[in-house]
């Protein structure tokens, strides 16, 4: 059967599952996940991504039958908007209502905090995809959580490699919520030799910067030596605008991180720009990573994106865990196989850490060429930083 036929026919089963609208009760040759994520609201992009890359990679990794252990997936949507509250009340009753087995998501920081006291309530397993603050495995970690998703401090760590040079004076530019504090208090901890002057928190919905902008370039305009405004930011509003303040007149250049396609159609506007990002369906050279490609061109026409990278690799992640208790979802079993273990993904090997559950991972040092046959800023590999090499801190107490 073709790969198009098999994610069209894993799409209608989940479609079915998640317009359920009496209470779902689990059949004994079901394995149940709640997908809880930003199907709508200010992170929607993000999560519709991830839903997609979810969906082929567990159609990827069961080799099209959409069964582990003789046991059928049953995927159930529930969205969040990208509101802490309706998640936590969402994830209560996928696991009582629905009798969902594990979940996984959710899209924003802000809700995934939220959520993790209700899995341990429950007492199942919550496999965060693909929200990023270090607190999720971090000072409010439990041990039913797990998470694919890169943290804040794999972030901070791997674009530190960038611009963390003596002499260099850098300021950042974030939003003030779970995601832009944990990142930039990530950032200040991975710097060693660059000297951080300044932190901008403005809010999510921000549209205008100028004023955030202004008080960047005071504190940067009169520095000697190289200059850097560091951007943090996820969903609406283009924090790049600040550029238009005429940034090169005073020295200051601007650096971020890897992001959605869409969003780095303005990093044309930096070409020779360089960071770290967590994924782009240019640079890992592996079968699965190959696969999802064509299978993403061949359904959507265009390339699979940052997050449906990390939508796949939590499926990925998932069925192999489900493979090794052959199909048996006791938690404490699943916890006892997951801890320490190591599955393929688009990115190649990760591996949960058997302290905090994170998913050690590679991160993608990057310079952005401006191609135009691509709508975007391409960031071509400088090199690969492999999980080795990133001293990620362990920050759950355990």
């Amino acid at each position: 059967m073709h790969r198009r036929t098999l994610v069209a026919l894993a799409t209608a089963a989940v479609t079915a599952a998640a317009t359920l609208s009496a209470p779902a009760f689990a059949q004994s040759g079901e394995i149940r996940i709640a997908h809880i994520y930003s199907k709508t609201g200010p992170l929607e992009a993000y999560g519709k991504q991830t839903q997609t890359g979810l969906l082929m990679g567990l159609n990827y990794a069961t080799g099209g039958s959409m069964t582990v252990g003789g046991k059928k997936l049953v995927v159930i949507e529930k969205d969040d908007q990208g509101k802490p509250d309706l998640g936590k009340s969402l994830l209560a009753s996928a696991y009582s209502d629905d009798k969902a087995d594990i979940a996984v998501g959710p899209t924003s920081s802000g809700v995934a905090l939220a959520l993790l006291p209700v899995a341990e309530e429950y007492k199942k397993i919550l496999l965060v995809e693909p929200a990023v603050a270090d607190a999720i495995t971090g000072d409010k970690w439990n041990k039913y959580i797990f998470r694919t998703g890169r943290n804040s401090s794999q972030d901070a760590i791997s674009n530190a490699v960038a611009i963390d040079k003596a002499g260099v004076t850098v300021a950042t530019l974030a939003q003030d919520y779970a995601f832009g504090r944990d990142g930039v208090k990530a950032f200040k901890d991975a710097l060693k030799n660059a000297k951080l002057v300044h932190e901008e928190y403005l809010p999510t919905t921000t549209t205008d910067f100028t004023a955030g902008a202004q008080r960047l370039i005071d504190k940067l305009k009169d520095v000697p030596g190289r200059k850097v405004i560091f951007i943090i930011w996820a969903g609406a509003g283009n924090p790049f605008k600040i550029a238009d303040l005429d940034l090169k007149r005073y020295g200051i250049e601007i650096a971020t991180g890897g992001n959605i396609l869409p969003a780095m159609a303005s990093y044309k506007n930096f070409p020779g720009m360089e960071g770290a990002t967590y994924y782009y369906f240019g640079i890992p050279k592996n079968p699965v990573n190959e696969a999802m490609v064509a299978a993403h061109y061949k359904e959507f026409k265009t390339p699979p994106d940052f997050f449906t990278a990390g939508g796949f690799s939590s499926a990925m992640a998932l069925v192999t865990a489900l493979k090794a208790t052959n199909g048996d979802t006791n938690t404490n079993k699943l916890i006892k196989t997951m801890e320490g273990m190591s599955f393929e993904t688009p990115k190649g090997k990760m591996t949960f850490r058997k302290e905090d559950h994170q998913a050690m991972q590679s991160m993608y040092h990057f310079k952005i060429k401006v191609d135009p046959a691509f709508a975007w800023g391409v960031p071509e590999l400088v090199r690969e930083i492999k999980p080795e090499e990133m001293q990620v801190p362990i920050r759950n107490k355990r």
